[in-house]
């Protein structure tokens, strides 16, 4: 009888052994699902109206006192991020505008050289800071390559701005209403100094533009 009672015991404890080590496995593997449900997507877009503020600069070779001013424009803006981390990600900024071409000082009697349109694609690395709550602020630096097209002369008889490299930096911040709403506020300073060939009562000229632009954007973010 004593043993038969022992067999009962160790039976009842071995299955209360078994029941208590299943409900852990089940409870790491809901934790588990949990974290994994929770994990943010790692892609995000954001539409912003962008202003195009430019610096008023540049100078055709060969006529000292000449310069330039360009037009500023407002104009939408379509940005991809990826992110590898909470904290760092990079940023494809897409977006397109144009720019009247102005000659200022020893070429001021030209008055509207052209127009030319500007397609700059711009690749950004950013930092993004996630302790502040629903404040995300962010910084960034980066490369563009900007292609000029739909170039027309307006005093000038003819009008070729080069394509052409430049560099960014970038500073803004996310406020999210909530995982995956939020506004956005951009501010980006690109360095655009290209090179232009222009040709003005017969005469070939060369020069160079310094676009530098501020982009200055408000809009709305949306992390898938």
């Amino acid at each position: 009888m004593a043993r038969k009672r022992m067999g009962v015991a160790r039976g009842v404890t071995a299955a209360i052994v078994l029941i208590l080590m299943r409900q852990q496995a089940v409870a790491a593997e809901l934790a588990q699902a949990a974290s994994v449900t929770e994990s943010p997507n790692p892609w995000q877009v954001r539409l912003r109206a962008l202003g195009v503020i430019t610096e008023d600069s540049g100078y055709v070779n060969a006529v000292p006192g000449s310069g330039l001013s360009y037009s500023n424009t407002v104009t939408p803006e379509l940005d991809i991020s990826y992110y590898f981390t909470d904290n760092i990600a990079t940023e494809l900024i897409l977006g397109t505008t144009y720019a009247n071409i102005e000659g200022q000082g020893a070429i001021g009697a030209l008055g509207n050289v052209g127009k030319v349109w500007l397609l700059p694609p711009t690749l950004t690395l950013q930092y993004h800071f996630t302790d502040l709550g629903a404040l995300k602020p962010y910084v960034g630096a980066g490369v563009n390559y900007t292609i000029f097209y739909n170039q027309g002369a307006r005093s000038a008889d003819a009008l070729n701005v080069k394509n052409t490299f430049g560099t960014a930096l970038q500073v803004g911040f996310d406020y999210m209403v909530d995982q995956h709403w939020g506004f956005n506020f951009d501010v980006k300073k690109l360095f655009l100094k290209p090179d232009f060939d222009v040709t003005v009562d017969g005469a070939k000229l060369t020069g160079k533009a310094e676009f530098d632009p501020w982009l200055i954007g408000a809009g709305v973010t949306y992390r898938f």
